[in-house]
């Protein structure tokens, strides 16, 4: 396969907007959780702990990881299931990423709190949107509601939710990665296992950029075609992983949600 350079990393954010104030929820102060930025945040293998067997990887691997963001941006969008972790409980959203418009659009619902902080959310590399609902539906609706949206900047630290939005929004790209690059930045092959149901081997890297050494701790489960079914995130102060599971239900096109609510 001929080796293509790309970028490599997670979105840059945008320039500062102001934000508006969105409705007290008990989930955003736990989302809070000090993290590093997204693009030093580390991946980690289902069940921490290293595998037995840790190999360089073969031509065939290296190629398979090189087009895997790409297989993303290719397919134009997947569904997703964004796990994030917390002290006070966590936060699942369950939605669908577009990676050529660069938009995420889901259900939010916390695990092991009460429902106050529930709704629809739609992020960007620059800004993340809120629609608070009591009762909030298993996946969000195709058409946004056209009112009762509140947004703010994403951070890009010092928040595990926007910093498991940026972790999945990042991971399509539109071109291969460098095959021949890869190993050289400390990817390796880790592992192998089940991913929706799908065949995956498990692999590491590469370096974060500007982060030499943080191979070590990156895993991608990826299918024989180059398919991406799984990522795992450790994020700086949180014990537990971030994990981002593909194809969880099925994709539905991302629409941009209406203008946001104006703060009274």
């Amino acid at each position: 396969m001929r080796s293509i350079r790309i970028r490599r990393g997670l979105p840059r954010g945008a320039a500062d907007r102001r934000c508006r104030k969105w409705p007290r929820a008990r989930w955003m102060a736990a989302a809070g959780i000090g993290v590093a930025a997204a693009a030093a945040l580390t991946l980690a293998l289902v069940g921490g702990g290293e595998p037995a067997v840790r190999r360089a990887l073969t031509s065939d691997e290296a190629n398979r990881l090189a087009v895997a963001r790409f297989r993303n941006y290719e397919a134009e969008g997947r569904a997703v299931t964004i796990t994030v972790p917390g002290a006070a409980g966590g936060l699942v959203v369950t939605g669908s990423v577009d990676y050529r418009a660069k938009r995420g659009y889901g259900v939010v619902r916390g695990t092991g709190r009460d429902a106050s902080g529930d709704g629809l959310i739609e992020w960007t590399a620059a800004t993340v949107r809120f629609h608070p609902l009591a009762d909030a539906p298993a996946t969000a609706p195709a058409s946004p509601p056209a009112t009762g949206w509140y947004d703010r900047p994403l951070r890009t630290a010092g928040n595990t939710l926007d910093s498991s939005l940026a972790i999945a929004l990042g991971l399509g790209s539109d071109r291969p990665d460098n095959a021949q690059l890869l190993p050289q930045n400390g990817a390796a092959w880790v592992g192998s296992g089940q991913a929706r149901g799908r065949r995956t081997d498990v692999m590491t890297g590469p370096d974060a950029r500007g982060k030499a050494g943080t191979a070590d701790s990156v895993r991608y489960w990826v299918g024989e075609d180059g398919t991406m079914y799984r990522v795992q995130a450790d994020v700086a102060s949180e014990p537990r992983p971030v994990v981002i599971e593909f194809d969880t239900q099925k994709y539905v096109p991302v629409r941009p949600a209406p203008k946001a609510t104006p703060t009274r």
